[in-house]
């Protein structure tokens, strides 16, 4: 909201215009009363003559009363009669709110930085009901932040930010709509702990996941073991089963040239490995 009392390039034009064709009057009629009449004319016009932007609306005063809006455009006014208050501009604004060392709903100090999108709707409510809405948005979305911090705990605003920014919103909304103001959004830009916390939660984090970690590795070693009881139960009930699967690791050892593999008696006995080292034998010396 605007206050002006400077004068537009449009009157002042207008008022030089008036100067000069009182002079030239003058010359042919050597008059010099012309002069002094296209002054007066001149600043008449200079006071008279508005120009309001395309995203403004002007507030027309009568006498101290109301009377309407005025612009966007050019437009005359009665001077001393009619006066010009305020200037409202109606485009989508931004402000920058924030909240110190506030508390959580879990007593955690906080930092909170906000940014809130906002608009005149309604420039009659907004000159009419409030003083300076400027002012009244910043120090009402304060106290809203304040108070919306107190009502959640820290991990819920650090994980769900949008949902503060949505109950900010409302609570904002509600509160401006009888001044003619809507807020469309808040976005919370920045949630700051101190740090020792961060440190501490960070440690935390690390042994969560070495938690996690040890975890899975159990896990996989349960069914390790489960499947190594399994093949034991299949080799028990099928010594030929045994058999071939020595033969296979057996092969697998000595099949590059040059392998050497010791493999004790009493194992070639258990598993009758004895035929079948002496075949491979045989084989690799053909």
């Amino acid at each position: 909201m605007l206050k002006r009392n400077h004068f537009n390039s449009v009157a002042l034009t207008v008022l030089l215009c008036c100067i000069l064709g009182g002079i030239t009057v003058e010359r042919f009629t050597n008059r010099p009363l012309v002069i002094v009449i296209g002054g007066v004319i001149g600043i008449y016009f200079l006071f008279a003559i508005k120009v309001v932007d395309q995203w403004e609306k002007a507030a027309l005063l009568r006498f101290g009363r109301y009377r309407g809006l005025r612009g966007p455009g050019l437009f005359l006014i009665i001077p001393i009669v009619e006066t010009l208050s305020r200037y409202v501009d109606q485009r989508v604004r931004v402000t920058t709110v924030s909240a110190e060392s506030t508390l959580t709903r879990d007593t955690v100090p906080v930092n909170v930085d906000a940014i809130i999108f906002w608009l005149v709707w309604n420039a009659e409510k907004s000159i009419l009901e409030v003083e300076d809405f400027t002012q009244a948005i910043t120090l009402g979305s304060q106290t809203a932040l304040r108070e919306s911090i107190g009502r959640h705990q820290l991990a819920q605003m650090i994980t769900d930010r949008e949902s503060l920014g949505l109950e900010l919103q409302k609570v904002l909304d509600e509160k401006t709509t009888p001044w003619g103001i809507t807020v469309q959004s808040v976005e919370i830009r920045d949630v700051r702990i101190p740090q020792a916390l961060e440190d501490a939660m960070s440690q935390q984090a690390q042994a969560e996941r070495e938690r996690q970690a040890r975890v899975i590795l159990g896990e996989a070693e349960v069914q390790v073991s489960e499947q190594f009881a399994q093949a034991s139960r299949v080799y028990n009930d099928n010594p030929g089963a045994l058999h071939l699967r020595g033969m296979n690791m057996l092969y697998e050892a000595i099949r590059e040239k040059g392998a050497m593999v010791i493999v004790p008696s009493s194992a070639i006995e258990t598993m009758g490995l004895g035929g079948t080292l002496a075949a491979t034998t045989l084989a690799k010396q053909q």
